[in-house]
Formats: structure tokens, sequence, C-alpha cells
């Protein structure tokens, strides 16, 4: 008995020294891994493109290497996933055929992107044009991405009866395929992929009829149905809302928050690069910057409790040393050919065409976000756009006092060395006319001299909250003082006649002012944004209110002028320097010429002197609500005295 005794401790003892190993075996089984590579804001960009960063002259990104590094990964692991977040259009010269051809969904297929979701620019060619690059994806018979939407209120628009244009984008969604999301399987991982579309994409998109549902509510209502009809180990979102410093504004980490049942998301919209994730709980969030500079990839294991932790996370430059797919370049060249040869033969352009040679060291297109004052990018567009008006036959003679440019229109800068065809568009390449050719048209308004220094005081209260709405100006020049009271910054603003003097602005005489279609457009999100307080009503120049924007479209020869091609046309002007045939960028340039001077300084004086009327009513309001203060607070003391004295 003892000896059957002894075997059976035995035995159970093995059985304990044993079960450690086992497990760890099991679990071993059981951990599931995913490797995910990822794009977002790629904005045409299937090119290498020249640019500068940090003062340098430097080519990135192009699809061609793009996919030379996903085939790498690939063959290390055959089951990777590739994502998109959006604005996969409008940036380069290859925009001008998205509508009839779907260059960029169809290269996002080539690259073996699985999913992508929609992003404010896909709306820039209107219903139609987002329509006809749906149908010509599916018609073209090449790998393109699933696209995923979640927010769509479709139910809001059906019970208000659809518009045209809505009807024409449902029809369109659904013969492309378009869901809420889509399961993907890689290895023995099965992933949930969905979109959502954020709140202030919505505000970028002044053309899109659309509506949507808030994105955190959509979001958890999707996971709900995915939790409920998927088997998925893992539920990732490709979010075209974006990330901000300030948290409470952070609109996907606000998604993370709200809805934890995210483990990933892929963050667009704000041309962010994340070199290190940000984390709320279990959810990560991942942005890998714009244009195709960079191509996210990442490494997640399957932890015990079905979350899922970062193993490896980078931003993998696309740099000039990356040998290119040549299968790939064959396709977007051809793809460059065909641009040339239905959009650039209308204003008389080839892409390579060299307008002029540069020795200027200019502002980038994120300076001009960024830093708030005057940048010589700037101010060289703006001289295009008043150039170009002023000596074409537009059928107005009255000269051009002011032209603006918004940052939010300038999409890259110019290096030094010859400037093309090419790199003039995919500085200023966003848009399309009411001629339905692509590029947005410039407009001609006119405006009351107290207008124009509303403006002014737009740009130096409003545009730190919406930086895309910084404005850059030939004709007009003003001083502010960032921190004197909101809505009373500007301390001095004139104009310049033809010979540099300096002229004051008549409050009630009407000025002619030039921008762009999309500027005209935007007037309504500015308005928003100061609640009203601060607003421009465009007039003709009968003084008469121009209710329809596109009214006011310019035209010359019968033909839309459009913006970049204006800047094309002024750079081309200019005088040859050298005598070699080609135009020289003037050393003008080089300095600030003081259109827009930020007077720095917290002295008293110089925060309280020259007060508006906006400042009035401000300083009026908060002696008011201190003067009911004090005496709400003399009433309260007054009370607790004769309680007191009533004690007593």
């Amino acid at each position: 008995m003892k000896k059957y005794f002894r075997r059976f401790i035995m035995i159970y003892l093995i059985a304990l020294l044993a079960l450690p190993a086992f497990g760890m075996r099991a679990s071993a089984a059981a951990e599931k891994q995913v490797d995910i590579l990822f794009l977002h804001d790629t904005h045409s960009h299937l090119n290498s493109f020249l640019t500068v960063e940090d003062g340098q002259d430097v080519t990135l990104g192009g699809f061609a290497k793009i996919k030379t590094l996903i085939d790498r990964a690939k063959a290390e692991n055959p089951d990777v996933l590739v994502l998109d977040a959006g604005d996969f259009s409008m940036g380069t010269l290859v925009q001008t055929i998205f509508h009839t051809d779907a260059p960029e969904l169809r290269m996002l297929g080539a690259l073996g992107c699985e999913v992508s979701t929609f992003g404010n620019h896909e709306f820039d060619y209107r219903s139609s044009g987002l329509a006809g690059a749906l149908y010509a994806a599916i018609e073209c018979g090449e790998p393109v991405p699933a696209l995923v939407l979640s927010n769509i209120d479709w139910e809001a628009m059906e019970a208000q009866g659809l518009s045209e244009d809505q009807q024409l984008l449902k029809d369109a969604f659904e013969a492309y395929g378009l869901c809420d999301y889509v399961v993907v399987e890689k290895g023995d991982v099965r992933i949930a992929v969905f979109g959502i579309f954020g709140e202030d994409s919505l505000a970028c998109a002044p053309t899109c009829v659309l509506q949507f549902r808030d994105a955190a509510e959509a979001a958890a209502d999707t996971v709900s149905e995915i939790r409920e009809k998927e088997n998925v180990d893992m539920i990732v979102c490709v979010s075209h809302s974006g990330t901000a410093e300030d948290e409470s504004k952070s609109e996907d980490e606000i998604l993370a928050k709200a809805v934890p049942e995210i483990d990933l998301i892929v963050s667009g919209h704000t041309h962010t690069s994340l070199y290190e994730p940000i984390r709320h709980g279990s959810t990560y969030i991942v942005s890998c910057g714009s244009y195709g500079r960079n191509l996210g990839s990442l490494s997640m294991t399957q932890e015990p409790d079905g979350r899922w932790r970062m193993d490896s996370y980078e931003l993998l430059p696309i740099t000039q040393d990356i040998a290119p797919d040549t299968a790939a370049q064959d396709k977007v060249d051809s793809l460059m050919e065909k641009v040339d040869a239905t959009y650039l033969t209308q204003f008389g352009y080839t892409t390579r065409q060299v307008l002029a040679r540069n020795t200027i060291e200019f502002a980038t297109s994120d300076d001009l976000y960024d830093i708030h004052t005057e940048h010589n990018l700037g101010n060289l567009l703006a001289d295009s756009f008043a150039y170009t008006v002023q000596n074409a036959d537009t059928g107005d003679d009255h000269p051009v006092d002011v032209a603006i440019v918004p940052s939010g229109c300038v999409r890259d800068t110019f290096a030094t060395g010859d400037i093309t065809v090419e790199d003039v568009f995919n500085a200023y390449s966003l848009g399309i006319g009411a001629d339905g050719i692509p590029g947005y048209p410039l407009i001609s308004m006119y405006l009351t001299g107290a207008e124009l220094k509303t403006g002014a005081e737009i740009d130096a209260s409003v545009s730190d909250f919406m930086p895309s709405a910084r404005l850059y100006i030939s004709g007009l020049h003003f001083t502010y003082n960032p921190h004197r009271i909101i809505l009373n910054k500007v301390i001095d603003c004139y104009m310049t006649d033809e010979k540099g003097s300096r002229s004051e602005i008549e409050d009630d005489k009407l000025y002619r002012v030039v921008c762009d279609l999309y500027s005209g457009q935007m007037l309504g999100a500015v308005t928003d944004v100061s609640y009203g307080i601060l607003s421009v009503q465009p007039k003709f120049a009968d003084g008469t209110p121009i209710e329809d924007i596109e009214d006011a479209i310019i035209t010359a020869d019968g033909r839309e002028i459009k913006a970049w091609a204006a800047i094309a046309g002024y750079l081309d002007s200019l005088e040859d320097t050298d005598g070699d045939g080609i135009s020289d960028i003037p050393e003008a340039y080089a300095a600030a010429q003081g259109r827009k001077v930020v007077e720095d300084s917290r002295a008293i004086g110089d925060l309280v002197k020259s007060p508006n009327k906006f400042a009035v009513i401000i300083i009026a309001a908060a002696l008011v609500m201190l003067a009911l203060v004090i005496l709400f607070i003399v009433l309260i003391v007054r009370k607790c005295l004769q309680i007191t004295a009533a004690s007593l």
C-alpha cells in the first residue's frame, strides 16, 4: 500500500513540475501576432518630389519606393496588413485625372493596400468627381482597396429626402462596396477594420453634401456590431480625424477614450508624424505624416486578456536611396503621361517645363501654417494672383487692390534650382472649378475698407484657432501684437500704392480683392470660429452682395483663371536676369517686405493703445460682469452681517 502511495506521490509531483512548461507551450501556441504597414494623407504624391525640410532641399516619397519597402516586409511576413487613413487624393498633377481614372485608388491597390477610408479632400471635386473616381476604380479591373466609413448619417439624410448629389454618392458607394467595416484574415488573426470621418474633416470639406454622425457614437455602435456579429481578434479604426497638442481637441484621442475596445487607430488628417504611438488604456494611436514621406510600420502581440501589445513601431523614411519598384514606377509614369495629354495641354504646359530658376530659400508650407508672421512664399503667391488678374482681360477694369492667399491652400514650397510646372501645381493644387476642370479658380470680390481691417483682425485673432485661415497678402500691410486682447490685436493697417507709398484705408470705400474659390467658400467657417463677431460680406463692384460665391469666379477669354496657372504665368513673366532664357526669382523675395509685422510687446501702453470697437465691447462686458460679482459679494456680506447681528 505504501509502495502505491509513494508512486502516486511521485507521479503527482512530476505532473506539478510539468504543468508550467506545458502551460508555457500552450500559451506560446495560442499567442497571436500581426504586422501592419500604414499610410495616410498621401495627397496624390505618387512620384518622388523635391521639397525643403530643415532648410535643405530633399527628394522624398514615391509609391514605387514605398512598394519596395512593402515587398521587403511581405518577404519576411506574407500576412502583413497594409492600411490607409484617407486623403489619398489632391496634391499633385495626377489628381487632375482623379475623377476619370482613379489613379490614387489604383496605386494604393498596386501597393497591396487592403483597406482605406475617405478624407475631406476626396470631396474636393464635388460629388460628381468622387462618384466618377469610384466608378473608374471599379471599371479598371485592377486591385483597389476596400473603402470603409461608419459614421455617414444616411438615416438623417433620407428622412429629409436625399438631394441629387447625395443620391449620386449613395449609388456610387453601393457600387464600389463602401461599408462600415470589413474583416480581413492575416494568418490566424481576424481583424475588423472600420472607418471614421472627423468633425474638423467635415469643416474642411465645403463641397461635401453628406451628413455625419458623432464619431464616438458611431464608432461605439460599429464596435458593438462587430463584437456581436464577427469573431475577430483585433479591432482597427482608420480615422480621418487627427490628433492635436491640446488633448481636449485631439479628435482621435477623444475617440480612443470614448471607445476603449478599439485596439489601434491609424490617424490621418492632421499630417502628424508620431514617432512614438499615443496610448490611452489599451488603444494605440499611430500617424506617419503626409505625402508618403514615411511608411508606418508596427508589430503587435495579443495578450492573454485578448488585448494587444505594441512590440515595435517606427516610421520608415522614403528617401532617395531606396530603389523604386520598376513595375510600380512604370504605372505611375503612364498615368503622368495621360496628365500631360489630357490636362496640361489645355494650358499650353508640360509637366517638366521649367518656368523659373530660384536661388531664394523660401518658407515651407508648414511654416505658413505654424508660424504666424510674414513669409516670402505667401508673398510670392499673393503677388502672382494680383499680377495675373491685373494683366488679364477679365471685363473688370478696376485695379486689384488686394490679393489674398490662405495657408490652408498652400501644399508645398519651392526648392532652389529649376521651378517646373509640376512644382507649381504641387504648391497650389487643390480643388475644381464650376467649369468641371481641376484647379480652384480665382474669384474677384469687393470689400469695404472697414471689412479689409476686419480681415486683418481675422488673421490676427482667429487664425490661431484655425491655422489654415492664416492670410498672406499683396497690397495690404498690417501690424499686430499677439499679446493684446482678442479681436483687438491689429494696431496698424494700411495699403500701398503702385510706388510702394503708404495709403490710408477709407472705411466706406469699396476695394477689389482677389483670392481663390476655396477662400471664398470658407468665409462662413471663419465667421463661425469668431461666433459671428468678425464677418465680411463679399460684394460685386456696385456694392450688391454676392449670394453664390461661384458668381465671382474670374474668367478671361471664356476660361476660368486657375490659381495654379496664375502662379505659373507670373513666374514665367519674371525678368531673366542672367540671360539664359529662363525667368529668375527676384532677390526682393529673400527678405520680409513689411506686409505682416508682429509687434511682440507686453508693455502696458502697447497692450491698451488704440482700442477698437470690439475691445470696447469686451472691456465693457468684463466691467459689467465684475460689477455684478462685486454687487453679489456685497449683498452676501451684508446678509451675513444681518444674520450675525440678529443672532446676537
